[in-house]
């Protein structure tokens, strides 16, 4: 097509050659239009002095254009360059006008490619139409061979997608005589094997989940990188509340406790059994445990270590509790014993004449015997609330009458240390359903304990409140208070906050304990 045109340009131009200069510049858009073409005349310097198409003036030298530098050197030009303007190729054809041997100038044609490039439109248009068409051809072809392909790989997919969900999915089977088929029976051995395997896995899991679960004692396993991978529920309790979780930590990240991690590092120095004894928690509420670190048989890919941990807390408290109680039942038994011992050999020694002095002395050792009782029958009651034989006479109390009979019997301390009681139990408040005797012995025993323990010029107010179906009777003082670390032991049998166990601040607080019955 290219071609064509070619030579059609050049015989308008060999036939505008034809006719002299100026008639061509006369009838320039004529030829133009004949040629369907746009026309340029040039000179021999490659000045260009008249064009079918843009005003002169505005035309630069086309001296060096390839087509007329081809034109004056082979009689003849041609090129094609592509047109901003228009966005398309143009092809430019040049011959020179001559006089003689003398070349006088140039006639250029020029004529967009757009048949060109149309038909190469046309040629890609049916290139990719075939190729198209070949393509869907191609594609059903594929589609139906890959689908004869991949059915039994799909089935597997399927089978094994299932098999990893956990579902039950018995046997694969294939309708096909191929290496498929093969596939297919190896994987039906396989999880045949793997069903096995897993069964027996999970009895031995389960057994052993089930010796944890039921241990009272706490376990934890570390693995090679010494952090924290199990631990059972016996151990998460305990420390639950204080720790949180402590999973991937590593015993100091989790505990913070230095003598556990000497332990730990003194079981990775030798791989011997290591036991002992630490100490966990708050001071408050410390929790007294045996670490027994020992390594985990049959894993031969990893070095594991477990611990565990014994709560000794409670047999820690009974032994503390077993000896200050026998020190404080001691000393409070000894007090009267010592004087009715006293006052008896003195009696006995005939070293008191006077009879009234004689009966003085009979007197003192008498309440010093029947304090002594006092003490055996308040260790009497304490063993029958434990063992659960204290019986009682529930009856309807109202708390404002009960305190109005309790607070007379402690009115003369209360007068000797200038206390003053604020009673704001309402007149009409709280009704409860409770044992008469048992509610005095313990409203006397706090208020007993409140006015011992608060100093001259103090007060003590007393308050009730209503929540759900309970009565709240509260007895605030300002005294010396309790120290935090011993609250938890205030239920204890006869035990003192004040160590020196002055009889006249101390007393027992057994009947708090009995407050909370």
């Amino acid at each position: 097509m290219t071609d064509r045109i070619e030579t059609e340009l050049l015989t308008y131009t060999e036939l505008i050659d034809l006719n002299s200069a100026q008639k061509m510049s006369d009838q320039l858009r004529q030829i133009a239009l004949i040629s369907n073409s746009r026309v340029t005349l040039v000179d021999a310097q490659g000045k260009v002095f008249a064009d079918s198409e843009k005003d002169i003036s505005q035309l630069e030298n086309h001296f060096s254009r390839p087509e007329l530098q081809e034109a004056r050197l082979k009689g003849k030009g041609k090129s094609i360059r592509f047109s901003q303007s228009i966005g398309v190729d143009m092809l430019y054809v040049a011959i020179p006008m001559k006089s003689g041997s003398q070349i006088t100038g140039y006639v250029r044609l020029a004529r967009p490619l757009h048949d060109v490039q149309g038909m190469i439109e046309k040629v890609y248009q049916s290139v990719f139409l075939a190729m198209m068409i070949v393509a869907v051809i191609a594609l059903f072809i594929a589609l139906f061979f890959s689908y004869r392909l991949a059915a039994p790989i799909r089935a597997m997919e399927r089978f094994t997608e299932r098999l990893r969900q956990g579902h039950p999915v018995g046997t694969i089977f294939l309708e096909t005589s191929d290496e498929t088929e093969k596939l297919a029976d190896n994987i039906n051995y396989l999880v045949e094997e793997l069903h096995t395997q897993i069964r027996l896995a999970n009895e031995e899991k389960s057994k052993l989940m089930t010796a944890f679960t039921s241990m009272t004692e706490g376990v934890l396993i570390l693995n090679a990188e010494d952090k924290i991978e199990f631990v059972n529920q016996a151990l998460s309790n305990m420390l639950a509340e204080q720790y949180g979780d402590i999973n991937g930590k590593t015993l100091m990240e989790a505990f913070r406790d230095v003598e556990l991690q000497k332990a730990f590092l003194k079981f990775k120095e030798k791989h011997d059994t290591v036991v002992e004894e630490i100490i966990l928690g708050s001071s408050i509420e410390p929790v007294i445990l045996s670490v027994s670190i020992s390594l985990v048989h049959n894993y031969p890919d990893e070095e594991k270590s477990m611990l565990v941990f014994h709560d000794v807390t409670r047999l820690k408290k009974l032994e503390k509790i077993r000896v200050d109680f026998v020190a404080n039942v001691t000393h409070e038994i000894r007090t009267p014993l010592t004087a009715i011992i006293g006052y008896l050999e003195t009696i006995k020694a005939g070293t008191i004449n006077n009879i009234d002095d004689t009966k003085r002395f009979v007197d003192i050792s008498l309440n010093q015997a029947q304090r002594l009782n006092r003490l055996v029958e308040d260790l009497l009651v304490i063993s029958k609330v434990e063992l659960g034989e204290l019986s009682f006479k529930y009856e309807e109390i109202s708390l404002r009458n009960a305190l109005d009979g309790v607070i007379p019997l402690v009115e003369a301390k209360v007068k000797f240390k200038n206390i003053t009681i604020h009673n704001k139990v309402p007149e009409n408040g709280a009704t409860i359903r409770a044992d008469r005797d048992r509610l005095t012995q313990i409203l006397v025993q706090c208020l007993d304990n409140a006015v011992k323990f608060t100093q001259e010029n103090g007060s003590i107010s007393i308050e009730s409140e209503q929540k759900d179906n309970y009565a709240v009777l509260t007895i605030t003082d300002t005294g010396i208070g309790i120290p935090k670390e011993e609250v938890q032991r205030l239920g204890e049998r006869f035990y003192r906050v004040d160590r020196s166990r002055s009889r006249d601040l101390a007393a027992p607080v057994w009947g708090c304990q009995l407050s909370s019955i």
